[in-house]
């Protein structure tokens, strides 16, 4: 009799399979099961010529840190990083987050005095052993916000490439986990400008510009309006929300809608299929949106089932290319998607950008400007046709909100595009678009022009 057979706990000796299994099962449901899968995939067989760094590994895990345990190693890349299902991230982080910590923040992590290959060491080879490293809470962060996981957990959910990988679609459209914050956090009455730092570049100079633009206009009647859609069709008229209430709730029951609740059961479609069918069977208590302050937008999700959201704000805040991630937000999970003063920077920077670059090309045309080939000429002319090319449509986008029920879209799962998903909505968020109009009066940017 092997040991696994007795103990259930496998070890070096097993097949690699058996041991992915039992690790699997000690994860923190931080993140997909596909991503997790891979991880502990991939450390596993680099630990195959090592047994005795594998055994201490499945130690460490299966008994959680009671036994102690020595140096899990792997070798160090050259920026330190490494690569997971076209992820990159610190390993040392990626293995903590896996199987101690789903809303660990990279600065927090410090090593035990006997850990041998600590990331810190700058050995050629580095320690993940997630029991040679203690949590410690780096200065900056509101450790009151650790309760307030599901908005904290994405700040720097991972050292995201600037560039999407070539790997196929493997690097776009990640979907990032936004779970639940944990039971008796002050969610309620969460104010994110307390916890997060300012973001870049704002001051108070623009905040006070802001704020006076702001005053100029007078609030919209309707602060949003939501399509509903299967597949790739509109069923049913948009729903508008007024701004008399800032909360809407959006599920699949059958009551006629009215006033601050949107009900998609009682919407017919003549080409709705039997998978969509079912799929609407489990919008159950949907999702509700609240609109704070001015124009942020936060999502309580109340249904069973996660819903799967399109949202640069999150995006940013997960350092991710604006439209390049799904974003998983579970049952019972409330999370900010939204966020006016950002969205409305955004704005005033691509228009500026798309005019300046409207301006430069339309001299190269001239030939006021040396040609990119001579000496001290412009950019290449690619990437000036790129940033001219920034249409409305563009920034329109910016002003909206996609959200997908119970069915996911992107790598991890089947379809690629929302549009393939059952059922799912999309918001204009009208405070926003309205902002977009006054910065377009400013700025306004022709419809790009194809070049000759």
């Amino acid at each position: 009799l092997s040991k696994m057979s007795i103990t259930n706990t496998p070890t070096s000796n097993d097949a690699c399979l058996s041991i992915v299994h039992s690790l699997m099962c000690h994860r923190q449901g931080g993140e997909s099961e596909t991503f997790a899968k891979r991880a502990i995939e991939s450390l596993v067989k680099k630990l195959k010529e090592k047994k005795d760094e594998l055994d201490s590994l499945i130690t460490a895990i299966t008994t959680n840190g009671a036994h102690p345990s020595k140096c899990v190693t792997i070798q160090r890349t050259l920026d330190g990083r490494l690569q997971v299902a076209g992820r990159k991230g610190f390993p040392h982080v990626i293995y903590a987050r896996l199987w101690r910590w789903p809303d660990l923040h990279k600065n927090e992590l410090k090593h035990v005095k006997y850990c041998q290959f600590a990331f810190d060491l700058k050995a050629d080879n580095v320690c993940v052993n997630p029991y040679h490293y203690e949590r410690v809470v780096s200065p900056g962060i509101d450790l009151s916000g650790l309760t307030l996981s599901s908005t904290l957990m994405v700040k720097d959910e991972y050292e995201f490439e600037n560039q999407p990988s070539h790997s196929g679609a493997d690097g776009h459209h990640q979907t990032i986990q936004h779970q639940p914050s944990r039971p008796g956090g002050p969610q309620e009455s969460f104010n994110s400008q307390t916890l997060l730092p300012p973001p870049e570049g704002s001051s108070s100079a623009s905040t006070s510009a802001f704020s006076s633009l702001a005053a100029g206009a007078s609030t919209p009647d309707y602060w949003c309006s939501i399509a509903y859609f299967e597949m790739d069709v509109q069923v049913g008229e948009t729903f508008k929300v007024p701004a008399s209430c800032p909360t809407v709730t959006v599920d699949g029951y059958v009551d006629p809608s009215g006033g601050d609740r949107f009900c998609l059961g009682q919407l017919s479609n003549v080409h709705r299929t039997e998978a969509i069918e079912r799929a609407r069977l489990h919008i159950g208590k949907g999702v509700q949106l609240e609109c704070k302050g001015e124009g942020d937008v936060w999502v309580r999700c109340l249904s069973d089932h996660a819903v799967f959201v399109q949202s640069y704000y999150l995006d940013r805040e997960a350092g991710r290319a604006p439209g390049d991630a799904v974003h998983k937000i579970y049952p019972s999970a409330y999370i900010k998607v939204f966020d006016l003063r950002q969205c409305h920077r955004q704005m005033q920077q691509q228009a500026a950008t798309a005019q300046a670059a409207a301006a430069a090309q339309a001299a190269a045309v001239a030939g006021n400007i040396p040609g990119p080939g001579s000496v001290g000429g412009i950019a290449p002319a690619i990437s000036l046709s790129a940033a001219a090319g920034i249409g409305v449509d563009d920034l329109r986008r910016l002003c909206i909100l996609r959200m997908s029920f119970v069915k996911g879209w992107g790598p991890d799962y089947p379809r690629q595009s929302i549009k393939e998903t059952p059922c799912w909505i999309e918001i204009h968020l009208h405070r926003a678009l309205q902002l977009l109009d006054e910065v377009l009066h400013t700025m306004p940017i022709a419809d790009p022009q194809p070049l000759d």
